[in-house]
């Protein structure tokens, strides 16, 4: 496992649960907007921490952590996530996953092998839009697959979109809400300028306030079963 950060503690990253989190290093896409280039641009990677390291802090912490959160970078691009995921849940934790949803063959896998117990799966924008959101060429069909599999899930899941203003537009994001057929929960982030995001230029661009974003919410609350929450 390629580990290039660790949180020991969290109250908001894993809903319902205490937890820790757990980045990976390394990616497939080039979003402008990420603000963890140091997990995703070669370049700017930093030295690794042992996966030795993470299982001796999660054996001590058992009985006061109740869920790990794996996010990145994007971890199923990591060849050994589902062996490091299966002796996490040996020691009786809960897992949530964060992933663009770029390889519906490994979500498919830790759902049948109930290794994982919420997905948290970014919908970039509207489907049309992909290639020129993520630097990337995309294969669209991976990502509708991943965005069924997830929904027809028993698993907790839910579905979350990064505003951008100088990305996204309102009728952007009413795209992608009649995109995701009826999620249990589709979530706004608001995008916060950072000074690690890989494009610098947008830090200097105008943004949605959280005031903006929470009528991005109210409007979109036609379009999914429940309120949009951030």
């Amino acid at each position: 496992m390629r580990i290039g950060g660790f949180q020991k503690f969290s109250l908001i990253d894993f809903p319902g649960k205490v937890s820790c989190v757990i980045f990976t290093q390394g990616c497939n896409f080039r979003c402008s907007y990420c603000h963890n280039k140091k997990l995703v641009l070669p370049n700017e990677f930093t030295s690794l921490m042992s996966e030795e390291e993470i299982m001796v802090f999660l054996e001590k912490r058992r009985h006061l952590l109740h869920g790990v959160v794996i996010t990145g970078g994007e971890p199923t691009i990591q060849h050994d996530l589902k062996d490091f995921m299966r002796k996490i849940k040996a020691l009786g934790y809960a897992v949530k996953l964060d992933t663009n949803g770029s390889r519906p063959d490994f979500l498919r896998e830790i759902i049948d092998e109930k290794l994982v117990d919420f997905i948290a799966m970014d919908i970039k924008g509207p489907f049309s839009r992909y290639k020129e959101l993520t630097g990337v060429d995309v294969d669209l069909n991976q990502i509708l697959e991943s965005v069924k599999l997830v929904e027809d899930s028993e698993i907790e899941y839910m579905f979350r979109t990064t505003v951008v203003k100088p990305l996204l537009q309102p009728q952007d994001l009413l795209q992608i809400a009649m995109q995701v057929k009826e999620p249990r929960k589709y979530v706004l982030q608001t995008f916060v300028a950072h000074e690690d995001v890989l494009d610098g230029d947008l830090l200097d661009k105008g943004h949605y306030d959280e005031a903006d974003v929470e009528g991005l919410r109210e409007m979109l609350n036609d379009f999914v079963i429940d309120k949009v929450v951030v």
